[in-house]
């Protein structure tokens, strides 16, 4: 059997192979992270024994590792992602010395290798790294919304401090349609075309509402100012195409979600994007040897502590993906109120004197584990199997 330990890098890769007998194959081969590196490396690995096993192993490090797992995969080889700081901690087992050479750390992700249970990637990864990719993108952007959004406010207070109270202090389809037309306070004073607005709101802004908006707009404190005009417009804009931008990234991550049909889309609450965002931070759940390591990996696990006889669970161990934590506390906070079993749940930690937030995240370590079990089982949610 041959272990191939890899250390990744933006220009070039370092591999270290050795045999589980301890041979050294080679321990200085650095080959470039381009076609013919590729090829370098592809002709090494096809020179050795193909009546031997090969194992590859490489750090999670960014996106500098994609092609050559895509390469590596349309090869035919199988290879394993680990966690660098897993990795890091392991080198510090086996040294005292603070040495850190791109060959050194082949050297030591190699004996990581031959170390740990070997689970391969799953064939056809990149669509859940393509899913990763959007989910993350999908956040920035709604993140770059929110903030427009906070400027436009900052604005109408000065030029239509009326507008947003009028609207119950947000920005619906509506509000947006009539601030993109109109521009400014007094254009709003002198609008005629109510059946427009009408059909924007399905008939949910009545004519009353449209004549109130009016008067409010006759009548505001607000500055009448083109410097001012002008930035609303510009930030209007820049609003719209954050919502174009969205609704691209959320098509794309539904025909992905199709392909994939996870289960956990089957658990009332969780819808696509959710569903999307929670499978591609896990990535393969079967590369968890437990719910618990799922937990550990999300940063749900709380800390022990124990000192003499005294032993008790301290705050949630916050560690692990931030985006996939916010995902499963945002599910949960859907679940527990689609979902009979975990509502019962919910008010049960509640009834022990938990906090919202708390109980909220004991409803997402449920969901967890759950989780965990349909889609290593590949089975539906059954409501009815839960404890």
């Amino acid at each position: 059997m041959y272990f191939v330990g890899i250390d990744i890098s933006k220009y070039k890769h370092d591999c270290f192979i050795t045999t589980e007998t301890g041979i050294v194959v080679t321990q200085n081969l650095s080959f470039l992270n381009n076609k013919d590196g590729f090829n370098e490396f592809l002709n090494l690995l096809k020179s050795l024994d193909n009546s031997q096993e090969i194992r590859i192993g490489f750090e999670a490090t960014g996106h500098y590792h994609l092609n050559l797992m895509l390469f590596l995969e349309e090869s035919g080889f199988s290879f394993m992602e680990f966690n660098p700081a897993l990795v890091k901690k392991f080198i510090s087992t086996t040294t005292l010395r603070r040495t850190k050479t791109d060959k050194k750390d082949a050297y030591s992700i190699t004996k990581y290798l031959m170390s740990v249970n070997y689970k391969p990637y799953p064939k056809q990864f990149y669509l859940k790294y393509a899913l990763k990719s959007l989910t993350r993108r999908r956040e920035a952007f709604v993140h770059q919304r929110s903030y427009f959004k906070v400027e436009l406010t900052n604005i109408l207070d000065i030029i239509f401090p009326e507008f947003k109270p009028f609207f119950n202090n947000s920005f619906s389809a509506t509000a947006l349609f009539i601030l993109s037309t109109y521009k400014s306070a007094e254009n709003i004073a002198n609008m005629n075309d109510y059946d427009s607005i009408r059909k924007i709101s399905r008939g949910k802004f009545s004519y009353s509402k449209f004549l109130k908006l009016k008067e409010l707009a006759s009548n505001t404190v607000g500055l009448d100012n083109e410097i001012y005009t002008f930035q609303l417009d510009s930030i209007l804009s820049l609003i719209e195409t954050m919502d174009k931008q969205i609704s691209l990234i959320e098509d794309k991550i539904s025909k992905i979600i199709d392909l994939l049909n996870p289960r956990c889309l089957s658990i009332k609450g969780i819808g696509t994007i959710l569903c999307a965002s929670i499978v591609a931070e896990f990535g393969d759940f079967n590369r968890f040897k437990s719910a618990d390591a799922c937990l550990a990996f999300a940063g749900l696990e709380p800390s022990t502590i124990q000192s003499g006889c005294a032993e008790h669970n301290g705050k949630m161990v916050k560690h692990g993906s931030p985006h996939l934590r916010a995902s499963i506390m945002n599910a949960a906070d859907f679940v527990f109120m689609h979902e009979p079993t975990f509502t019962i749940y919910y008010y049960k930690k509640r009834n022990e004197g938990k906090a919202h937030r708390v109980a909220l995240s004991h409803v997402a370590k449920k969901l967890v584990r759950v989780i965990y079990k349909i889609e290593t089982s590949d089975i539906p949610f059954d409501p009815s199997k839960l404890k």
